[in-house]
């Protein structure tokens, strides 16, 4: 199929038969587990386009397309009159399912609708197509072939990946470049890797759609970068696939200012909400924690490796410690792992270790100073125990406290597993009362590299990172974001023993 462009070039799509015949023989090959696909047509002011649109799908996907459904955002232009008249006879009649909204719900309102008719319905996976033709309906099987020869459960259509002409297709030359830079600031602060973040031709499956509270998301039109932002906080990988960008007789309905305002701010408060400055309900999203080893130097990581400064054996305690595992193993002749402290109620290992590390594990402790006097036992008279404990006055929470926010999160400082919460001065009052001799105590800096996603690469964040660990050092109570303990046990410990877990 050709078009012409709003730039005067010819654009050609054709429908790729290969990838319709690799999706035609899973199909044969799933049966009954072949995934329901779903083809949900956003439509506004779309009364001369839709018939087109929608005839544009490939009909050869008939057998693996389950319905398709268009809602019509109340359009001052009869689109939902016109498209019941003139696809009542059309190619996809049988599958095909009209709605109007009863009121105007907006570009990121309509798309809750559909969604949440798509999950309701048992639709695994959500093709959203404009019903204005922007986006080339023939591109559909690039979308579902990843889902199943990847499973991938989001896919984006992008018109900026290598290889593409968006500017021949007739995008206009202050969209591109606004799309460009926009998506470079967004990848920037929420450590992605996207090509574009503001197409609006995307795949979602059911499983993703319904761990993300969407309906929490915007009316506006970044409800779009919502809605990745939340699969950002859900650790879900965003897959691209290249298009032809086609910009024809469709009629624009965003003011681009307000638009790339209103991104910037979304993907900022983003960065506020992981920070505890700000609380934001739709990126609280149900997903299980994944924790990264942090490569700082003044990370609490690096620090407890540091604080092993002689050969000797290990016994390493708490999830954390598998991060630093490989580093723990190369300056210990032996290392012993518990990832969970009530399994060393099994262990027989009396007076056996240099070095004892309660990585993260106080936290979760009722009693912390029956934990600690416990723990001695394990810890030949000249060893020492290192524990690491979130700091709860690190400013970010003294801020949030301040405007009477204390807000449990999935992980951090905040994780809703942690029963007991320090500052300096309380867990130093605790390894007292637990008899052990504090001979270090070192603050660590702001996790930066998790919190960006980067390793060590950013020079900017390494410049972030040692200026803020001035501040820790200076004012460690207000600015730490964790505290590293290095404690020698009490002679009388040593000759005892005495405690339980």
């Amino acid at each position: 199929m050709e078009q012409v462009a709003r730039s005067g070039h010819v654009i050609k799509f054709e429908i790729d038969q290969t990838k319709i015949e690799k999706i035609l023989r899973y199909k044969d090959k799933m049966g009954d587990k072949f995934p329901k696909y779903g083809i949900f047509v956003l439509s506004y002011n779309a009364a001369l386009l839709i018939e087109k649109t929608i005839s544009r799908i490939p009909t050869e996907l008939k057998d693996a397309i389950c319905e398709i459904f268009i809602f019509d955002d109340n359009s001052p232009d009869n689109t939902y009159k016109v498209a019941k008249e003139v696809l009542a006879n059309g190619p996809w009649r049988t599958k095909l399912n009209i709605y109007k909204n009863p009121k105007n719900l907006r570009y990121g309102g309509n798309q809750k609708v559909g969604y949440r008719y798509a999950i309701n319905k048992g639709i695994d996976y959500i093709i959203m197509l404009h019903g204005d033709g922007q986006y080339a309906p023939e591109y559909i099987p690039d979308l579902i072939l990843p889902t199943l020869e990847e499973k991938k459960e989001v896919v984006f259509a992008s018109r900026m990946a290598p290889g593409t002409t968006p500017l021949k297709g007739g995008m206009p030359l202050y969209k591109y470049v606004g799309n460009k830079i926009l998506t470079k600031f967004e990848n920037m602060i929420l450590g992605t890797k996207l090509y574009e973040f503001h197409s609006g031709y995307r795949l979602y499956s059911k499983s993703v759609l319904e761990k993300i509270p969407f309906e929490e998301n915007t009316n506006e039109f970044h409800f779009d970068t919502e809605i990745i932002i939340q699969c950002r906080a859900l650790n879900i990988t965003i897959h691209e696939v290249p298009i032809k960008t086609f910009y024809g007789d469709e009629e624009c309905n965003v003011d681009g200012i307000r638009y790339a305002l209103d991104v910037i701010k979304a993907v900022l408060s983003y960065r506020m909400h992981q920070l505890h400055i700000i609380r934001r309900g739709n990126f609280l999203v149900d997903f299980v924690s994944v924790y990264t080893r942090k490569f700082s130097p003044s990370s609490s990581h690096e620090k407890i490796i540091a604080a092993i400064d002689r050969s000797g054996k290990v016994l390493g305690v708490g999830e954390h410690v598998s991060l630093i595992r490989g580093e723990l193993e190369k300056r210990s002749t032996e290392l012993v792992y518990f990832d969970d402290i009530t399994k060393l109620n099994e262990s027989q290992h009396l007076r056996e270790f240099d070095f004892v590390l309660l990585v993260e594990v106080l936290p979760k402790q009722i009693d912390t100073v029956a934990t600690l006097r416990s723990i001695q036992k394990y810890i030949k008279p000249d060893g020492h125990l290192i524990l690491s404990v979130p700091n709860i006055a690190i400013w970010i929470y003294r801020l949030s406290l301040l405007i009477g926010r204390f807000t449990y999160g999935p992980k951090g400082t905040l994780d809703r597993n942690h029963l007991r919460f320090f500052t300096k001065d309380t867990i130093l009052w605790e390894i007292n009362r637990a008899g052990l001799i504090v001979e270090q105590i070192q603050p660590t800096g702001f996790p930066f590299e998790v919190l960006f996603e980067s390793i060590g690469k950013s020079k900017l964040l390494k410049l972030a990172d040692k200026v803020y660990y001035i501040f820790a050092n200076f004012w460690s109570k207000m600015f730490a974001y964790q505290f590293v303990i290095k404690c020698g046990i009490s002679r009388l410990s040593a000759e005892e023993g005495e405690g339980r877990i």
